[in-house]
Protein backbone atom coordinates (compact mmCIF):
# COMPACT_ATOMS: atom_id res chain seq x y z
CA UNK A 1 0.00 0.00 0.00
CA UNK A 2 2.67 2.70 1.07
CA UNK A 3 4.65 1.59 -2.37
CA UNK A 4 1.80 1.93 -4.66
CA UNK A 5 1.75 5.92 -2.84
CA UNK A 6 5.32 5.90 -3.20
CA UNK A 7 5.59 5.44 -7.03
CA UNK A 8 2.30 7.64 -7.27
CA UNK A 9 4.03 10.49 -5.83
CA UNK A 10 7.51 9.86 -8.10
CA UNK A 11 5.21 9.75 -11.12
CA UNK A 12 3.32 12.51 -10.51
CA UNK A 13 6.74 14.51 -9.44
CA UNK A 14 8.23 13.35 -12.90
CA UNK A 15 5.31 14.22 -14.57
CA UNK A 16 5.42 17.95 -13.34
CA UNK A 17 9.28 17.99 -13.50
CA UNK A 18 9.02 17.17 -17.34
CA UNK A 19 12.24 16.68 -19.67
CA UNK A 20 15.49 18.23 -17.75
CA UNK A 21 16.42 21.75 -19.49
CA UNK A 22 19.67 21.10 -21.68
CA UNK A 23 22.24 23.48 -20.14
CA UNK A 24 23.06 26.06 -22.20
CA UNK A 25 26.98 26.72 -23.33
CA UNK A 26 28.42 29.68 -22.25
CA UNK A 27 29.58 32.45 -24.83
CA UNK A 28 30.87 35.40 -23.95
CA UNK A 29 30.40 38.39 -26.44
CA UNK A 30 32.94 40.80 -26.82
CA UNK A 31 32.03 44.45 -26.69
CA UNK A 32 32.72 45.24 -30.61
CA UNK A 33 29.76 42.37 -30.95
CA UNK A 34 27.19 43.46 -28.70
CA UNK A 35 28.21 47.22 -29.01
CA UNK A 36 26.52 47.68 -25.66
CA UNK A 37 27.22 51.89 -24.82
CA UNK A 38 28.56 52.33 -21.11
CA UNK A 39 26.77 55.83 -21.03
CA UNK A 40 24.17 53.74 -20.98
CA UNK A 41 24.75 51.68 -17.69
CA UNK A 42 23.17 53.23 -13.92
CA UNK A 43 26.76 53.93 -12.54
CA UNK A 44 25.01 52.83 -9.11
CA UNK A 45 24.53 49.49 -10.82
CA UNK A 46 28.52 49.55 -11.82
CA UNK A 47 29.73 50.12 -8.43
CA UNK A 48 27.35 47.06 -6.95
CA UNK A 49 29.66 44.99 -9.31
CA UNK A 50 32.79 46.61 -8.64
CA UNK A 51 32.57 46.28 -4.77
CA UNK A 52 31.22 42.24 -5.39
CA UNK A 53 34.26 41.99 -7.65
CA UNK A 54 36.68 43.12 -5.01
CA UNK A 55 35.18 40.96 -2.28
CA UNK A 56 36.16 38.45 -4.61
CA UNK A 57 32.94 37.62 -5.96
CA UNK A 58 31.42 37.06 -9.77
CA UNK A 59 29.26 39.74 -10.50
CA UNK A 60 27.33 40.54 -13.77
CA UNK A 61 24.43 42.90 -14.99
CA UNK A 62 21.53 40.63 -15.68
CA UNK A 63 18.29 40.34 -17.07
CA UNK A 64 15.97 43.05 -18.90
CA UNK A 65 18.91 45.78 -18.52
CA UNK A 66 21.39 44.16 -20.43
CA UNK A 67 18.32 42.87 -23.01
CA UNK A 68 17.31 46.98 -23.07
CA UNK A 69 21.37 47.71 -23.66
CA UNK A 70 21.95 45.49 -26.57
CA UNK A 71 18.59 47.33 -28.10
CA UNK A 72 20.20 50.86 -27.52
CA UNK A 73 17.46 51.58 -24.41
CA UNK A 74 18.03 52.87 -21.36
CA UNK A 75 17.32 50.40 -18.71
CA UNK A 76 14.94 52.12 -16.31
CA UNK A 77 15.95 49.56 -13.41
CA UNK A 78 19.12 47.53 -12.94
CA UNK A 79 19.36 44.29 -11.37
CA UNK A 80 22.84 42.02 -10.65
CA UNK A 81 23.31 38.44 -9.97
CA UNK A 82 26.50 37.14 -7.94
CA UNK A 83 27.41 34.04 -6.71
CA UNK A 84 27.79 35.89 -3.43
CA UNK A 85 24.88 34.58 -0.91
CA UNK A 86 22.51 37.32 0.71
CA UNK A 87 24.47 37.61 3.70
CA UNK A 88 28.12 37.91 1.87
CA UNK A 89 26.83 40.26 -0.11
CA UNK A 90 25.00 42.44 2.70
CA UNK A 91 28.15 42.72 4.40
CA UNK A 92 29.59 44.43 1.49
CA UNK A 93 27.57 47.61 1.28
CA UNK A 94 26.68 49.90 4.46
CA UNK A 95 22.64 50.22 3.35
CA UNK A 96 21.60 46.53 2.19
CA UNK A 97 18.76 44.63 3.32
CA UNK A 98 17.83 41.00 2.62
CA UNK A 99 14.37 40.99 1.64
CA UNK A 100 11.60 38.10 0.44
CA UNK A 101 11.13 34.33 1.55
CA UNK A 102 9.84 32.68 -1.49
CA UNK A 103 12.96 34.02 -3.73
CA UNK A 104 15.58 35.76 -0.71
CA UNK A 105 17.24 38.69 -2.42
CA UNK A 106 19.38 41.79 -1.37
CA UNK A 107 18.41 45.52 -1.85
CA UNK A 108 21.62 47.83 -1.76
CA UNK A 109 19.94 51.47 -1.40
CA UNK A 110 21.90 54.84 -2.70
CA UNK A 111 20.16 57.42 -1.46
CA UNK A 112 17.47 58.42 1.50
CA UNK A 113 14.04 59.40 1.26
CA UNK A 114 11.14 57.42 -0.94
CA UNK A 115 12.49 56.03 -4.50
CA UNK A 116 8.80 56.94 -6.57
CA UNK A 117 10.17 60.49 -6.16
CA UNK A 118 13.50 60.25 -6.89
CA UNK A 119 15.13 60.56 -4.09
CA UNK A 120 16.81 56.94 -3.56
CA UNK A 121 17.96 54.29 -5.79
CA UNK A 122 17.63 50.12 -5.17
CA UNK A 123 19.84 48.04 -6.88
CA UNK A 124 18.73 44.34 -6.71
CA UNK A 125 21.28 42.08 -6.13
CA UNK A 126 20.51 37.92 -6.76
CA UNK A 127 22.40 35.18 -6.04
CA UNK A 128 22.54 32.34 -8.36
CA UNK A 129 20.31 29.92 -8.25
CA UNK A 130 20.16 26.12 -9.22
CA UNK A 131 17.35 24.83 -11.58
CA UNK A 132 14.23 22.76 -9.79
CA UNK A 133 14.02 19.99 -9.33
CA UNK A 134 10.63 18.19 -8.53
CA UNK A 135 11.56 14.83 -7.15
CA UNK A 136 14.21 16.75 -4.64
CA UNK A 137 11.91 19.89 -4.03
CA UNK A 138 9.68 19.42 -1.17
CA UNK A 139 6.10 19.13 -2.01
CA UNK A 140 2.84 21.22 -0.18
CA UNK A 141 -0.52 20.74 -0.53
CA UNK A 142 -2.95 23.52 -2.09
CA UNK A 143 -1.54 26.36 -4.67
CA UNK A 144 0.08 29.87 -4.25
CA UNK A 145 -2.87 31.29 -3.60
CA UNK A 146 -4.31 28.92 -0.73
CA UNK A 147 -0.62 27.23 0.68
CA UNK A 148 1.02 28.72 2.74
CA UNK A 149 4.43 26.59 2.38
CA UNK A 150 4.45 24.67 5.60
CA UNK A 151 7.92 23.44 5.08
CA UNK A 152 10.55 21.75 7.10
CA UNK A 153 12.43 24.78 7.54
CA UNK A 154 9.31 26.71 8.84
CA UNK A 155 8.40 23.82 10.87
CA UNK A 156 11.43 24.31 12.75
CA UNK A 157 13.42 21.07 11.57
CA UNK A 158 16.91 20.88 12.82
CA UNK A 159 19.03 21.64 10.39
CA UNK A 160 16.89 22.16 7.72
CA UNK A 161 17.79 24.85 5.19
CA UNK A 162 15.86 27.15 2.83
CA UNK A 163 14.96 25.33 -0.76
CA UNK A 164 12.75 24.28 -3.16
CA UNK A 165 9.53 24.36 -2.57
CA UNK A 166 6.36 23.40 -5.22
CA UNK A 167 2.79 22.90 -4.79
CA UNK A 168 0.40 20.59 -6.04
CA UNK A 169 0.29 22.07 -9.69
CA UNK A 170 3.89 22.15 -10.24
CA UNK A 171 4.38 25.74 -9.61
CA UNK A 172 8.09 26.73 -7.62
CA UNK A 173 6.64 28.34 -4.06
CA UNK A 174 10.43 28.53 -3.27
CA UNK A 175 13.52 28.89 -5.04
CA UNK A 176 16.61 29.23 -2.15
CA UNK A 177 18.91 26.93 -3.68
CA UNK A 178 22.73 28.43 -4.85
CA UNK A 179 23.69 27.20 -8.08
CA UNK A 180 26.01 27.96 -10.75
CA UNK A 181 25.55 30.94 -13.52
CA UNK A 182 25.07 28.17 -15.65
CA UNK A 183 22.00 26.55 -13.73
CA UNK A 184 21.05 30.45 -13.30
CA UNK A 185 20.68 30.92 -16.66
CA UNK A 186 18.44 28.31 -17.95
CA UNK A 187 15.90 28.51 -14.84
CA UNK A 188 15.38 32.14 -15.92
CA UNK A 189 12.23 32.67 -18.20
CA UNK A 190 13.10 33.82 -22.07
CA UNK A 191 16.38 33.73 -23.43
CA UNK A 192 16.76 37.52 -24.06
CA UNK A 193 16.10 37.82 -20.51
CA UNK A 194 19.57 35.12 -19.30
CA UNK A 195 22.11 37.25 -20.62
CA UNK A 196 24.75 38.64 -18.26
CA UNK A 197 26.80 41.68 -18.86
CA UNK A 198 30.37 42.85 -17.17
CA UNK A 199 30.61 46.46 -17.00
CA UNK A 200 34.15 46.31 -15.77
CA UNK A 201 35.16 43.70 -18.47
CA UNK A 202 32.45 45.05 -21.23
CA UNK A 203 31.18 41.67 -21.99
CA UNK A 204 28.21 39.46 -22.89
CA UNK A 205 27.91 36.05 -21.12
CA UNK A 206 25.04 34.51 -23.17
CA UNK A 207 23.80 30.73 -22.87
CA UNK A 208 21.15 30.31 -25.06
CA UNK A 209 21.31 32.70 -28.29
CA UNK A 210 20.02 35.78 -26.73
CA UNK A 211 21.89 38.23 -28.21
CA UNK A 212 20.39 36.89 -32.09
CA UNK A 213 16.64 36.53 -30.52
CA UNK A 214 16.95 40.33 -29.76
CA UNK A 215 18.03 41.16 -32.86
CA UNK A 216 15.57 39.22 -34.62
CA UNK A 217 13.36 40.39 -32.36
CA UNK A 218 11.74 37.26 -31.18
CA UNK A 219 10.47 35.95 -27.27
CA UNK A 220 11.21 32.65 -26.97
CA UNK A 221 10.97 30.44 -23.58
CA UNK A 222 13.97 28.80 -22.21
CA UNK A 223 12.71 24.63 -21.93
CA UNK A 224 9.48 23.37 -22.50
CA UNK A 225 7.40 26.23 -22.38
CA UNK A 226 4.33 24.38 -20.24
CA UNK A 227 6.26 23.14 -17.91
CA UNK A 228 7.75 26.61 -17.40
CA UNK A 229 4.55 28.33 -17.77
CA UNK A 230 3.62 25.70 -14.60
CA UNK A 231 6.53 26.81 -12.41
CA UNK A 232 5.02 30.57 -12.75
CA UNK A 233 1.81 31.01 -14.85
CA UNK A 234 2.81 34.80 -14.20
CA UNK A 235 5.01 34.09 -16.84
CA UNK A 236 2.44 34.19 -19.29
CA UNK A 237 1.59 38.16 -18.18
CA UNK A 238 5.46 38.45 -18.99
CA UNK A 239 4.86 37.47 -22.27
CA UNK A 240 2.41 39.40 -23.01
CA UNK A 241 3.73 42.65 -21.44
CA UNK A 242 7.32 42.08 -23.42
CA UNK A 243 6.21 41.19 -27.10
CA UNK A 244 4.10 44.75 -26.12
CA UNK A 245 6.41 47.05 -25.17
CA UNK A 246 9.25 45.28 -27.05
CA UNK A 247 7.52 45.20 -30.26
CA UNK A 248 8.64 41.64 -30.37
CA UNK A 249 6.20 38.12 -31.67
CA UNK A 250 6.11 35.76 -29.59
CA UNK A 251 7.58 32.24 -31.38
CA UNK A 252 5.39 29.73 -31.88
CA UNK A 253 6.39 27.43 -29.55
CA UNK A 254 6.10 29.68 -26.83
CA UNK A 255 2.85 31.32 -27.81
CA UNK A 256 1.06 27.97 -28.14
CA UNK A 257 0.44 26.60 -24.93
CA UNK A 258 -0.63 30.24 -23.47
CA UNK A 259 -4.23 29.76 -23.91
CA UNK A 260 -4.51 26.43 -22.01
CA UNK A 261 -2.37 27.51 -19.26
CA UNK A 262 -4.20 30.78 -18.53
CA UNK A 263 -6.67 28.74 -16.00
CA UNK A 264 -3.37 28.68 -13.85
CA UNK A 265 -3.20 32.13 -13.02
CA UNK A 266 -6.61 31.99 -10.54
CA UNK A 267 -4.48 30.37 -8.63
CA UNK A 268 -1.69 33.24 -7.79
CA UNK A 269 -2.36 35.42 -5.30
CA UNK A 270 -3.99 38.99 -6.27
CA UNK A 271 -1.13 41.39 -5.06
CA UNK A 272 1.22 39.43 -7.99
CA UNK A 273 -1.31 39.89 -10.29
CA UNK A 274 -2.03 43.26 -9.54
CA UNK A 275 1.90 43.94 -9.31
CA UNK A 276 1.99 42.67 -13.15
CA UNK A 277 -0.88 44.29 -14.04
CA UNK A 278 0.81 47.80 -12.99
CA UNK A 279 3.82 46.84 -14.75
CA UNK A 280 2.03 46.43 -18.25
CA UNK A 281 0.20 49.93 -17.47
CA UNK A 282 3.44 51.43 -17.10
CA UNK A 283 5.70 50.10 -20.32
CA UNK A 284 4.82 53.11 -22.17
CA UNK A 285 2.53 50.57 -24.35
CA UNK A 286 -0.39 50.21 -22.38
CA UNK A 287 -2.94 49.89 -25.18
CA UNK A 288 -0.56 47.60 -27.44
CA UNK A 289 -0.76 45.26 -24.03
CA UNK A 290 -4.41 45.17 -23.93
CA UNK A 291 -4.74 44.48 -27.55
CA UNK A 292 -2.36 41.63 -26.85
CA UNK A 293 -4.23 40.32 -24.00
CA UNK A 294 -7.37 40.12 -26.48
CA UNK A 295 -5.77 38.08 -28.97
CA UNK A 296 -4.57 35.59 -26.62
CA UNK A 297 -7.71 35.41 -25.01
CA UNK A 298 -6.91 36.71 -21.50
CA UNK A 299 -8.78 40.01 -22.00
CA UNK A 300 -11.56 38.87 -19.52
CA UNK A 301 -11.12 37.92 -15.62
CA UNK A 302 -7.13 38.06 -15.20
CA UNK A 303 -7.06 41.76 -13.85
CA UNK A 304 -10.74 42.29 -12.89
CA UNK A 305 -9.50 46.08 -12.46
CA UNK A 306 -8.76 46.12 -16.61
CA UNK A 307 -12.41 44.16 -17.26
CA UNK A 308 -13.35 48.11 -17.53
CA UNK A 309 -11.78 48.50 -20.31
CA UNK A 310 -11.87 44.88 -21.97
CA UNK A 311 -15.50 44.32 -21.14
CA UNK A 312 -17.12 44.86 -24.87
CA UNK A 313 -20.41 45.23 -22.86
CA UNK A 314 -19.19 48.47 -20.97
CA UNK A 315 -18.21 50.49 -24.26
CA UNK A 316 -21.85 52.26 -24.26
CA UNK A 317 -21.48 54.37 -21.25
CA UNK A 318 -17.90 56.89 -21.94
CA UNK A 319 -16.22 54.69 -19.89
CA UNK A 320 -14.41 53.13 -22.51
CA UNK A 321 -13.59 56.57 -24.24
CA UNK A 322 -12.31 58.05 -21.06
CA UNK A 323 -10.13 55.15 -20.03
CA UNK A 324 -8.42 54.78 -23.50
CA UNK A 325 -7.70 58.68 -23.68
CA UNK A 326 -5.89 57.88 -19.78
CA UNK A 327 -4.06 55.25 -21.17
CA UNK A 328 -3.09 56.98 -24.72
CA UNK A 329 -1.38 59.78 -22.37
CA UNK A 330 -0.26 57.75 -19.94
CA UNK A 331 1.97 55.90 -22.86
CA UNK A 332 2.57 59.76 -24.00
CA UNK A 333 3.80 60.43 -20.56
CA UNK A 334 5.86 57.36 -20.32
CA UNK A 335 7.88 58.09 -23.94
CA UNK A 336 8.79 62.04 -22.63
CA UNK A 337 10.20 60.22 -19.75
CA UNK A 338 7.79 61.50 -16.85
CA UNK A 339 6.49 59.83 -14.11
CA UNK A 340 3.89 58.10 -14.03
CA UNK A 341 1.59 57.34 -11.14
CA UNK A 342 -0.62 53.73 -10.48
CA UNK A 343 -2.88 55.77 -8.57
CA UNK A 344 -3.26 58.12 -11.50
CA UNK A 345 -4.30 54.83 -13.95
CA UNK A 346 -6.50 53.24 -11.67
CA UNK A 347 -8.27 56.18 -10.42
CA UNK A 348 -9.15 57.06 -14.00
CA UNK A 349 -10.26 53.10 -14.91
CA UNK A 350 -12.39 52.87 -11.95
CA UNK A 351 -13.82 56.44 -12.19
CA UNK A 352 -16.81 55.72 -13.53
CA UNK A 353 -17.83 52.81 -11.30
CA UNK A 354 -17.27 55.87 -8.56
CA UNK A 355 -19.54 57.80 -10.32
CA UNK A 356 -22.34 55.53 -11.55
CA UNK A 357 -22.64 54.49 -7.54
CA UNK A 358 -22.26 58.24 -6.38
CA UNK A 359 -25.18 58.89 -8.43
CA UNK A 360 -27.13 56.15 -7.28
CA UNK A 361 -26.60 57.21 -3.38
CA UNK A 362 -27.88 60.90 -4.33
CA UNK A 363 -30.87 59.26 -5.82
CA UNK A 364 -31.45 56.98 -2.77
CA UNK A 365 -31.23 60.29 -0.66
CA UNK A 366 -27.83 60.53 0.36
CA UNK A 367 -26.17 63.73 0.60
CA UNK A 368 -23.48 64.18 -2.02
CA UNK A 369 -20.90 63.90 0.12
CA UNK A 370 -21.65 60.76 1.93
CA UNK A 371 -22.68 59.49 -1.12
CA UNK A 372 -19.33 59.60 -2.82
CA UNK A 373 -17.65 58.57 0.33
CA UNK A 374 -19.85 55.59 0.22
CA UNK A 375 -19.11 55.05 -3.47
CA UNK A 376 -14.84 55.22 -3.42
CA UNK A 377 -15.60 52.53 -0.55
CA UNK A 378 -17.41 50.23 -2.51
CA UNK A 379 -15.44 50.47 -5.45
CA UNK A 380 -12.04 49.68 -3.20
CA UNK A 381 -14.26 46.51 -1.81
CA UNK A 382 -15.31 44.85 -5.23
CA UNK A 383 -12.38 45.99 -7.51
CA UNK A 384 -9.04 46.63 -5.62
CA UNK A 385 -9.56 43.81 -2.45
CA UNK A 386 -7.02 43.48 -0.05
CA UNK A 387 -3.96 44.31 -1.62
CA UNK A 388 -0.01 45.23 -0.96
CA UNK A 389 0.31 48.84 -1.01
CA UNK A 390 -3.31 49.37 -0.92
CA UNK A 391 -2.96 52.16 1.91
CA UNK A 392 -1.33 54.37 -0.15
CA UNK A 393 -3.11 53.74 -3.37
CA UNK A 394 -6.02 54.55 -1.59
CA UNK A 395 -4.99 57.60 -0.51
CA UNK A 396 -3.94 58.85 -3.37
CA UNK A 397 -6.96 57.56 -5.44
CA UNK A 398 -9.67 58.92 -3.38
CA UNK A 399 -7.92 62.09 -3.26
CA UNK A 400 -7.69 62.88 -6.91
CA UNK A 401 -11.76 61.45 -6.81
CA UNK A 402 -12.41 63.89 -3.93
CA UNK A 403 -10.35 67.08 -5.31
CA UNK A 404 -13.60 66.99 -8.05
CA UNK A 405 -15.89 68.56 -7.14
CA UNK A 406 -13.55 71.44 -5.50
CA UNK A 407 -12.63 72.36 -8.86
CA UNK A 408 -16.51 73.60 -9.56
CA UNK A 409 -16.01 75.93 -6.71
CA UNK A 410 -13.91 79.12 -7.88
CA UNK A 411 -14.31 81.70 -4.92
CA UNK A 412 -12.87 82.77 -1.54
CA UNK A 413 -9.25 81.59 -0.07
CA UNK A 414 -10.79 77.53 -1.27
CA UNK A 415 -9.24 78.08 -4.91
CA UNK A 416 -5.62 79.10 -3.53
CA UNK A 417 -5.85 76.57 -0.88
CA UNK A 418 -6.50 74.25 -4.05
CA UNK A 419 -3.32 74.68 -6.14
CA UNK A 420 -1.01 74.39 -3.75
CA UNK A 421 -1.91 70.75 -2.72
CA UNK A 422 0.97 68.74 -3.29
CA UNK A 423 -1.76 66.37 -5.50
CA UNK A 424 -3.43 69.51 -7.26
CA UNK A 425 -1.67 68.40 -10.54
CA UNK A 426 -2.87 64.93 -10.90
CA UNK A 427 -6.12 65.97 -9.55
CA UNK A 428 -5.84 68.51 -12.58
CA UNK A 429 -5.00 66.16 -15.11
CA UNK A 430 -7.72 63.85 -14.05
CA UNK A 431 -10.26 67.04 -14.33
CA UNK A 432 -8.41 67.81 -17.75
CA UNK A 433 -9.17 64.10 -19.11
CA UNK A 434 -12.58 64.23 -18.33
CA UNK A 435 -12.82 67.84 -20.14
CA UNK A 436 -11.12 65.75 -23.15
CA UNK A 437 -13.90 63.38 -23.01
CA UNK A 438 -16.69 65.85 -23.43
CA UNK A 439 -17.66 64.97 -19.49
CA UNK A 440 -17.63 68.01 -18.06
CA UNK A 441 -17.25 71.54 -20.07
CA UNK A 442 -14.02 72.07 -21.38
CA UNK A 443 -13.84 75.84 -20.14
CA UNK A 444 -13.13 74.59 -16.53
CA UNK A 445 -9.84 73.02 -16.60
CA UNK A 446 -9.27 75.68 -19.02
CA UNK A 447 -9.53 78.27 -16.30
CA UNK A 448 -7.90 76.21 -13.84
CA UNK A 449 -4.81 76.13 -16.03
CA UNK A 450 -4.75 79.73 -16.46
CA UNK A 451 -5.24 80.39 -13.09
CA UNK A 452 -2.29 77.69 -11.87
CA UNK A 453 0.21 79.51 -13.76
CA UNK A 454 -0.90 83.24 -13.40
CA UNK A 455 0.11 85.88 -10.89
CA UNK A 456 -1.67 87.53 -7.89
CA UNK A 457 -3.26 90.15 -10.56
CA UNK A 458 -4.31 88.15 -13.45
CA UNK A 459 -5.57 85.57 -10.45
CA UNK A 460 -7.71 88.42 -8.70
CA UNK A 461 -9.05 88.44 -12.47
CA UNK A 462 -9.85 85.24 -12.78
CA UNK A 463 -11.87 84.74 -9.90
CA UNK A 464 -13.74 87.81 -10.49
CA UNK A 465 -15.10 86.74 -14.14
CA UNK A 466 -16.01 83.36 -12.26
CA UNK A 467 -17.99 85.27 -10.18
CA UNK A 468 -19.44 86.93 -13.03
CA UNK A 469 -20.22 83.92 -14.73
CA UNK A 470 -21.87 82.47 -11.54
CA UNK A 471 -24.11 85.44 -11.04
CA UNK A 472 -25.59 86.40 -14.62
CA UNK A 473 -25.59 90.40 -14.44
CA UNK A 474 -22.77 91.17 -12.17
CA UNK A 475 -20.14 93.50 -13.34
CA UNK A 476 -18.19 94.06 -10.71
CA UNK A 477 -18.07 94.10 -6.80
CA UNK A 478 -19.55 97.23 -5.19
CA UNK A 479 -16.80 99.42 -3.47
CA UNK A 480 -16.16 98.33 0.28
CA UNK A 481 -18.52 94.88 0.09
CA UNK A 482 -16.83 91.65 -0.46
CA UNK A 483 -17.62 88.38 -1.99
CA UNK A 484 -19.53 86.83 1.35
CA UNK A 485 -20.86 89.53 2.92
CA UNK A 486 -24.65 90.76 2.78
CA UNK A 487 -25.78 91.23 -0.74
CA UNK A 488 -23.32 88.87 -1.91
CA UNK A 489 -23.99 85.01 -2.40
CA UNK A 490 -21.15 83.44 -0.43
CA UNK A 491 -20.03 81.34 -2.69
CA UNK A 492 -21.13 79.95 -6.27
CA UNK A 493 -21.23 76.40 -7.73
CA UNK A 494 -21.23 76.35 -11.76
CA UNK A 495 -23.47 73.37 -12.68
CA UNK A 496 -20.72 70.89 -14.42
CA UNK A 497 -22.00 67.57 -16.37
CA UNK A 498 -21.60 65.82 -13.26
CA UNK A 499 -23.27 67.34 -9.92
CA UNK A 500 -20.50 67.68 -7.55
CA UNK A 501 -21.20 67.29 -4.13
CA UNK A 502 -20.31 69.37 -0.83
CA UNK A 503 -17.20 68.40 0.25
CA UNK A 504 -16.30 68.78 3.48
CA UNK A 505 -12.52 68.29 3.62
CA UNK A 506 -12.47 71.56 1.24
CA UNK A 507 -15.12 73.44 3.50
CA UNK A 508 -12.73 72.81 6.78
CA UNK A 509 -10.04 73.70 4.79
CA UNK A 510 -12.18 76.61 3.66
CA UNK A 511 -12.84 77.25 7.42
CA UNK A 512 -9.19 77.94 8.28
CA UNK A 513 -8.46 79.50 5.53
CA UNK A 514 -10.58 82.20 6.00
CA UNK A 515 -11.37 82.62 9.66
CA UNK A 516 -11.96 86.57 9.59
CA UNK A 517 -14.39 86.45 6.16
CA UNK A 518 -16.29 83.75 8.09
CA UNK A 519 -16.45 86.04 11.32
CA UNK A 520 -16.83 89.66 10.22
CA UNK A 521 -20.19 89.85 8.33
CA UNK A 522 -21.95 88.46 11.76
CA UNK A 523 -19.68 90.87 13.66
CA UNK A 524 -19.99 94.18 11.45
CA UNK A 525 -24.25 94.16 11.97
CA UNK A 526 -23.71 93.88 15.52
CA UNK A 527 -21.45 96.96 16.09
CA UNK A 528 -23.82 98.79 13.58
CA UNK A 529 -27.13 98.04 15.79
CA UNK A 530 -25.39 98.72 18.83
CA UNK A 531 -24.48 102.40 17.38
CA UNK A 532 -27.96 103.13 16.23
CA UNK A 533 -29.37 102.21 19.36
CA UNK A 534 -27.07 103.32 21.56
CA UNK A 535 -29.15 104.30 25.17
CA UNK A 536 -28.36 106.55 28.23
CA UNK A 537 -27.32 103.19 30.42
CA UNK A 538 -24.76 101.77 27.72
CA UNK A 539 -23.05 105.05 27.42
CA UNK A 540 -20.04 103.51 29.18
CA UNK A 541 -20.15 100.74 27.40
CA UNK A 542 -19.37 102.25 24.19
CA UNK A 543 -15.33 102.78 24.49
CA UNK A 544 -15.32 98.90 24.22
CA UNK A 545 -16.57 98.61 20.68
CA UNK A 546 -14.12 101.37 19.53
Amino acid sequence: MIKKLLDKLIDKARTVRGPRTVHGKRIEVPKAQHGIDPKLVDERAVKVVRTLAEGGHEAYIVGGAVRDLLLGLRPKDFDVATNATPEQVKSLFRRAFIIGRRFRIVHVVFGRGRQDHGLSEVIEVSTFRAQVDAIAAEQVSGNERSAKAVTSTERGAKGAQPGHVIDAEGRVLRDNVWGPQVEDAARRDFTVNAMYYDPLREIVVDYHGGISDAKKKLLRMIGDPALRYREDPVRIIRAIRFAAKLGFEIEPKTRAPIKAMAALLDNVPPSRTFDEMIKLLQTGHALASIEELRRHGLHRGVFPVLDVVLDEAQRHDGREKFVQLALADTDRRVGEGKPVAPSFMLACMLWHDVLDRWKAGEAKGETSFAALQQAVDAVFDAKIGDISGRGRLAADMREIWMMQPRFTRRSGQGVQTLVDQPRFRAGFDFLRLRGTAGEIDAALPQWWEQFSTANADERAALLESARAVAVPGRTAPRRGVRPGVAGTPRAEHPTPAVQAPEDADDEATRADAEPQADAEPQADPARRRRRRRRRTGQAAAAPADT
